[in-house]
């Protein structure tokens, strides 16, 4: 069956989240946005994971639903038009900070298990290396390789993916805190990793640069600190939805019928695509970095080396040697919030975004559908919205001009320009 996974995100006990992550808000927005398996995040954390036993039930092998009281409710709230069965997947993103060959590293991994049984079996085990309350994405001083070899012992089929992998920070490719290479990362057990998620400032066809990583499947997901940021990247399956099944699809993604694509930023969008310095206004390119030596105009400190450049570093193919690999599918989408917000002029979370957005998903569906499927004849037929659907169709061709993130900072999707906008 097909169906579209966001297996990365966060509850309300990681810091610089919403208090509206809840249970029952992601089978909310997940309905809203086309989702049909969420992860529930966090599961390290004791007071989220009291909540999802509490509040889950087993939908299928390895994957669970809302208890239907608690469903029904929150159905009753949900556009009839984007209702579906949503379901969740166990899963956490650990935050592993120590010393390796001389420099000090900061990676991120997302961990997914089939069961609660193995979940309190790993978590047992990370409770006497950190402290699993302080932080629903907890924060170990554990090699990544460490951790991905007590995940094994604890359950043999556990899903463990390096997460955004080149973000400059907290990646496994980074440029502050990574490596130069993922098996000296994982060393012995990079067999055991079938997948590596792109992140929100690269995509697929970056990835194709870096021939070491042809090996791995490629996931995408939203890291969401909201529940509002639900499908803003995510990954396409046609599989059996159950934890075998996902598992197998990454293990063997050119077997007919199983993993299919991903859904991505514009990558240019992503908040750490460019080099520069956010303090300081600087927004560059990897020419331009290099030829200043790394360093920022303004103040002279070093300059955040962003996405685009990282990936030019470890290069071994050309763009144009990367276009000839074999293919990775994929597809570039703007959440539809920022497209409106960039049609109409103002913020995504303002009243007119937010009741044009609304009035969309009440008569048209889900948002990815929106998105992905919807003709934009249809989109400006019933939903009143001609800017709207030229904007969507827009953004399908890639006919749109992007300000690039950099340093921390998102960057800008238009669709039109000032001229057009003004004489319409």
């Amino acid at each position: 069956m097909s169906f579209i996974a966001d297996l990365h995100l966060h509850s309300h006990y990681s810091r610089a989240t919403s208090r509206d992550l809840t249970p029952e808000n992601l089978h909310k927005w997940s309905a809203l946005k086309g989702i049909d398996l969420v992860g529930t995040a966090d599961f390290t954390h004791p007071e989220w994971l009291a909540q999802i036993k509490a509040k889950l039930e087993p939908a299928a092998e390895g994957v669970f639903r809302l208890k239907q009281p608690l469903a029904r409710p929150v159905d009753a709230v949900i556009y009839p038009s984007c209702r579906r069965d949503v379901r969740f997947l166990l899963t956490v993103e650990i935050n592993c900070i120590y010393k390796k060959n001389g420099r000090t590293r900061k990676v991120h991994n997302i961990v997914s298990l089939p069961d609660f049984s193995s979940v309190d079996a790993l978590n047992r085990r990370l409770a006497t290396i950190g402290n699993l309350k302080s932080d629903g994405r907890p924060i170990l001083k554990l090699d990544s390789r460490d951790l991905l070899e007590i995940c094994l012992e604890v359950c043999a089929d556990v899903l463990f993916i390096p997460a955004h992998i080149w973000t400059p920070h907290f990646a496994v490719l980074g440029s502050k805190s990574g490596f130069d290479s993922m098996e000296e990362c994982f060393e012995d057990l990079l067999p055991h990793i079938y997948a590596v998620e792109t992140g929100l400032s690269s995509d697929p066809a970056m990835h194709s640069r870096v021939s070491a990583l042809d090996r791995f499947t490629l996931v995408s997901n939203s890291d969401a600190h909201s529940p509002q940021k639900l499908g803003r990247e995510a990954t396409c399956f046609d599989t059996e939805q159950s934890f075998p099944g996902i598992l197998a699809a990454l293990r063997h993604p050119h077997a007919t019928s199983r993993f299919t694509s991903t859904i991505e930023f514009y990558p240019e969008e992503g908040k750490y695509h460019h080099d520069g310095h956010r303090k300081c206004g600087i927004c560059w390119k990897p020419a331009q970095t290099m030829a200043a030596d790394g360093l920022c105009p303004e103040c002279g400190r070093p300059l955040t080396v962003g996405v685009l450049h990282r990936i030019e570093a470890l290069a071994d193919r050309s763009v144009e040697e990367a276009m000839t690999t074999p293919p990775r599918r994929f597809e570039h989408l703007v959440p539809l919030p920022e497209l409106i917000s960039d049609v109409v002029g103002v913020g995504p979370s303002s009243k007119r975004v937010q009741t044009i957005y609304h009035a969309l998903l009440a008569e048209l569906g889900a948002e990815l559908p929106i998105l992905r499927e919807i003709e934009p004849d249809e989109i400006e037929r019933r939903g009143a919205q001609p800017l709207v659907a030229e904007a969507v169709r827009r953004m399908r061709a890639g006919e749109v001009r992007i300000d690039p993130g950099f340093d921390g900072e998102y960057g800008h999707v238009h669709f039109f320009s000032e001229e057009e906008l003004a004489s319409r």
